[in-house]
């Protein structure tokens, strides 16, 4: 059941709300003052604190202060005989959820109790999604090649550089973007990935920066495009070698100016972006073909980040093999299969010519067709199966 926290220093008006608030299933507690509240917080995790702001000693304002420090999520509502609109402005400042007036009414607090509930449960329920998801997106392995690509999204995270991320495809360039974005000081704005090998080279500069309505036929209403949906965070322009030239010069403004212009459109719009891109190509070659600019390479390129690709750092097999059976149970809703040494043994042996996002094709493959342990046997038939 939901935990809540009465501090007040009012002994009838704690045993009022606790009384209404275990009619309705809620486990109570109670604290006479604000440093008795504080302890209890910092040993018990309360979906919701109610909290007095008129208190002797330490008020509720104070108290609140300290708490934000020790639960920062934790919903406090504030209550008051004394409120007025400045005692509620202040306490919503400093983190509180609500403010209610003394006495309370039964049904607004009943309600203010449950959306303070369901946005604690959001913010759980998010906590857990980030976790899965970081997980999902790890880069597994403790070769030296790996070590070098971490080293450099260690250094580079931090700071605002705009990153060139090259490698063979399925070796991890997405996991390097996320990786950086992740440990940037843009990690709470959003990550805007664009797939440019993926958009029509009529339609990308409309997906990039967006379009007014009637700029073209099928333009039938404004249309914000990615540059301005990552404003305050990331654009990752994954196989940007893939961009058309006009599309390029487009982009080349965007880094240069920070700003952007939508098709069909006048205006400037100052936007706020850190740039990382991804390719597959050699944009060196591509420069030299003419079907790349080269002021946008180095514009680009600030920090290049080379991904190496799996028959480089086959001493990582392993370990993303026994992830991938992880990470397949979990998807499939059962308990984890075995590989035997030797059948790892041969699977590093193999040329890996899709990298990682073959292999994970395989050990899926192995896991559907195998027993509860993948043997060497399994490995030889299902990893690289013959072709009619």
């Amino acid at each position: 059941m939901p935990k809540i926290l009465i501090i007040d220093d009012e002994r009838a008006i704690r045993s009022t709300l606790k009384e209404i608030l275990e009619f309705e299933n809620y486990t109570v507690d109670e604290a006479e003052d604000g440093q008795k509240g504080l302890q209890h917080i910092g040993k018990t995790k309360y979906d919701v604190v109610l909290c007095d702001i008129k208190m002797p000693g330490m008020d509720g304002i104070e108290v609140l202060e300290k708490a934000m420090e020790m639960a920062p999520d934790t919903p406090f509502i504030m209550i008051s005989a004394h409120g007025t609109i400045d005692t509620a402005v202040e306490a919503t400042k400093k983190g509180a959820y609500d403010f209610l007036q003394k006495p309370p009414d039964l049904n607004r607090l009943l309600v203010s109790v449950r959306n303070a509930l369901d946005k604690s449960n959001l913010v759980t329920e998010t906590k857990i999604l980030k976790k899965k998801i970081s997980k999902t997106y790890e880069m597994v392995g403790t070769s030296e090649a790996l070590g070098r690509v971490k080293q450099a999204i260690e250094k580079v995270a931090p700071t605002d550089a705009r990153v060139l991320i090259t490698g063979p495809n399925g070796s991890g360039k997405e996991l390097v973007a996320r990786a950086i974005h992740e440990h940037s000081n843009r990690a709470n704005g959003p990550l805007i990935e664009v797939n440019c090998a993926a958009i029509p080279s009529e339609l990308i500069e409309s997906e990039l920066f967006g379009h007014e309505k009637g700029s073209f036929t099928s333009a039938v209403k404004q249309r914000i495009g990615k540059f301005e949906q990552a404003n305050g965070g990331t654009l990752f322009l994954d196989e940007v070698g893939d961009m058309s030239l006009s599309a390029q010069a487009k982009v080349l403004r965007a880094l240069q100016e920070h700003k952007i212009t939508r098709v069909g459109g006048d205006k400037d719009i100052q936007v706020d972006v850190r740039v990382l891109a991804a390719t597959n190509k050699n944009l060196l070659e591509e420069i030299e073909a003419k079907t790349f600019r080269e002021d946008l390479y180095h514009r680009l390129g600030v920090i290049l980040v080379h991904v190496p690709p799996l028959n480089e750092r086959r001493e990582d097999i392993p370990d993303l093999v026994q992830k991938f059976l992880q990470d397949i149970a979990n998807d499939y809703g059962n308990k984890p299969k075995t590989i035997t040494a030797d059948a790892l043994e041969y699977l590093k042996q193999l040329d890996w010519r899709g990298n990682v996002r073959e292999l994970r094709n395989v050990v899926e493959r192995l896991v559907i067709m195998s027993g509860q342990e993948v043997t060497l046997e399994d490995a030889k038939a299902y990893a690289r199966p013959a072709v009619a």
